[in-house]
């Protein structure tokens, strides 16, 4: 019985470190760009996209497949790497809490 416990008072304890965990990386960003830097995104560790950055000499009427697929490329790897610092913060936490490979990536 006492075994179950403290299994319930670990899952307590993990419960309150992801939410408190989650809220944190909501908080921090990362950017990415392509194009040689012409566009520019911001993503969130919650996976939100914070902000496009569009240099004002990449648009060009004639040539708005290219322009789209910069934002695409650029908005793809923000995400990505968004997820890959939400997936290092979790796997820090489940070591922390002696679940190792538990994979709490996002």
């Amino acid at each position: 019985m006492a075994n179950m416990l403290k299994l319930m008072q670990k899952a307590a304890t993990l419960q309150k470190d992801l939410e408190k965990a989650q809220g944190e990386l909501a908080t921090r960003t990362v950017e990415f760009s392509s194009g040689g830097g012409m566009v520019k995104v911001v993503a969130g560790g919650d996976g939100t996209v914070k902000s496009i950055k569009i240099d004002p000499g990449v648009i060009d009427p004639s040539d708005a497949n290219l322009l789209e697929d910069m934002v695409l490329a650029a908005v793809d790897g923000a995400l990505k790497a968004a997820k890959e610092m939400a997936a290092k913060e979790m796997s820090k936490l489940a070591a922390e809490m002696g679940l190792p490979g538990m994979g709490l990536g996002m």
